[in-house]
């Protein structure tokens, strides 16, 4: 069955990937937006194809790992194709890549927990609550339904609530007393992507509306800083994921 998703996906990548307009050699937004969807495709195969290695445990990790990749992918061919068009800011597009991608992110830090022992449901339903809070705050600053600044808080106050969870809450002390070491080492990995990793989106966010640039530097900057934090958050989170599934279902062969 993920053979046959692989297979489906490479398929329709070609079809997804018809640009409407030329790609200009001086657009480093566009490039990268290029560069990005082509990297999550190779990431979405790597991860449905490596399932195939991992005991039964640890496929549904590896899984939602790919699902992650994917998913991104197809909402960049959207993104790269509005920015080449029309050199504005993808913004609707990518909150909802956002909106399925992050919580599904959040998700993983649940299931490699599931994997090793009991763990109740109030760890997934924090970290979806901080997730919602998070991302609705950010879109609705950067849309302009509220204040941008306003909505900068709201979403920090998110991110902080999700941080708490994993570094001193329930999540973090389950990891810390009963996760072998391969697991203790992945989500100590995982919580300092959330930490490092997603500080460049408020970083990008205060870029793209409070450094008093240009509307044209500004969005170029927002844009890029938000295409390379999705490598990290996303591709890099997902090996992670592969590595501690790979060398746990070692362990028991």
């Amino acid at each position: 069955m993920k053979i046959m998703m692989v297979t489906g996906g490479l398929i329709a990548a070609p079809s997804l990937a018809s640009a409407s307009a030329n790609l200009e050699a001086d657009d480093f937004v566009g490039i990268s937006f290029w560069l990005i969807s082509m990297a999550l495709i190779a990431a979405t195969a790597f991860f449905f194809m490596e399932t195939q290695r991992v005991s039964g445990k640890w496929k549904t990790s590896l899984t939602v790992s790919g699902l992650v990749t994917l998913v991104a992918a197809v909402h960049y061919f959207y993104m790269r194709d509005v920015w080449v068009a029309t050199g504005e800011t993808p913004l609707v597009y990518r909150y909802i890549d956002w909106l399925i991608t992050v919580p599904l992110l959040m998700v993983e830090f649940y299931l490699i927990l599931r994997a090793i022992t009991n763990v109740s449901g109030g760890i997934f339903w924090r970290l979806m609550i901080g997730t919602m809070v998070m991302l609705v705050g950010g879109y609705m600053g950067e849309a302009g339904y509220i204040n941008a600044m306003f909505g900068f808080i709201v979403g920090m106050v998110g991110w902080a609530y999700i941080l708490y969870e994993i570094f001193f809450g329930e999540a973090g002390k389950v990891a810390a007393e009963k996760a072998p070491p391969s697991v203790q080492s992945a989500f100590v990995t995982m919580r300092w992507i959330v930490t490092i990793g997603w500080a460049i989106y408020p970083i990008g966010y205060f870029m793209g509306y409070f450094t008093g640039a240009g509307p044209e530097e500004a969005s170029n900057a927002l844009n890029i800083i938000y295409n390379l934090a999705d490598v990290v958050n996303k591709i890099a989170f997902g090996v992670i994921i592969w590595n501690v599934a790979v060398t746990e279902s070692e362990k028991t062969s």
